[in-house]
């Protein structure tokens, strides 16, 4: 039998994935890259992290130190750092892969920038196909988004686990209830825990805001969304966060993350097909017998590629 192109770019190591990622941003409906996403999106081990919340707040200081604490551990970070972009390339600025990036040399450890372009959503156009690539090879793939602000509720589109920082004394606790951000963590954290009474205060306020929009009770029965206060230099703050991750993890394996995951699929293609043929295509596809209906053993991708040569025929006709 021929080789897997995902063997091949595991294979690879780094520069493979680095090569992979980049033709998926150059071309993502090109027969080899859904092939590609078709294997990965099967071959899932990965648990998703997202983290999200206002520039200053600490993110890239809290991944910074978390990286090495699960390589500890013994396992496997891949990194999506969603960056502000730049006016005349258009691509990254990279800052958040500077103040993240870890060993070079080792193979453990993948942190990649992706510009975040015209989206407000804090993500860029194809970060659900590089974290369904990345997930495929790492243990842990956390995805870092840009910090706009009240705009970063697409980051529940791609995570298993939604994680949520908050400065101390930021005030951010009630403009996130207005915003609707506090509807979308499932774990929470106030950074900088150093700061002491001010960090816990804050903790209180957090606590309160999810209450008031019913987050607290997480997205199914059974799981409270917890708030953590986390100083990113402190080794036991980072196992007790690590832990909390393992909780969830833990707690969406009871059918949840399957479910999970299948929702964001079916988002991510009515989004692919909409930004390609727009309301009209959409209609016409809502017309199909099947529709845009994703099976349990389909993947997005490969439902995209059937669906947009369907439609191409029938504008054509």
């Amino acid at each position: 039998m021929p080789e897997s192109q995902l063997t091949r770019v595991r294979d690879g190591g780094k520069r493979a994935l680095a090569d992979a990622l980049a033709r998926i941003e150059a071309s993502s409906l090109a027969p080899e890259t859904i092939d590609l996403l078709d294997e990965a999106y099967h071959n899932a081990k990965g648990h998703v992290i997202g983290i999200t919340g206002p520039p200053g707040v600490g993110k890239s200081t809290l991944i910074a130190a978390l990286i090495p604490a699960l390589r500890a551990q013994g396992q496997t970070v891949g990194v999506i750092a969603i960056d502000p972009s730049s006016q005349r390339s258009g691509g990254a600025l990279l800052g958040d892969r500077i103040r993240i990036e870890g060993d070079p040399a080792d193979p453990g450890v993948f942190i990649r920038s992706m510009a975040a372009r015209d989206r407000l959503g804090g993500l860029a156009a194809i970060t659900a196909s590089a974290v369904t690539l990345m997930r495929a090879f790492y243990d842990r793939v956390i995805v870092e988004t840009v910090g706009v602000g009240q705009s970063e509720t697409d980051i529940a589109s791609v995570a298993d686990s939604v994680l949520l920082c908050v400065q101390p004394g930021s005030g951010d606790s009630l403009q996130y209830m207005k915003a609707g951000i506090a509807e979308i963590p499932d774990i929470a954290v106030v950074t900088k825990a150093d700061l002491g009474a001010l960090a816990i205060q804050t903790a209180r306020d957090l606590r309160a805001a999810l209450t008031t929009t019913g987050k607290a009770t997480g997205h199914a029965a059974a799981w409270q969304v917890p708030v953590l206060t986390v100083a990113s230099g402190r080794d036991e703050a980072m196992i007790e966060f690590i832990d909390m991750l393992d909780q969830h993890r833990d707690h969406l394996q009871s059918g949840q993350l399957a479910e999970r995951r299948h929702h964001q699929a079916e988002a991510w293609l009515v989004s692919s097909l909409k930004e390609a043929y727009g309301r009209e295509g959409l209609t016409l596809i809502g017309s199909m017998k099947d529709g845009l209906r994703l099976g349990d053993d389909q993947s997005p991708f490969r439902r995209l590629e059937t669906l947009s040569r369907r439609l191409s025929v029938q504008i054509s006709s």
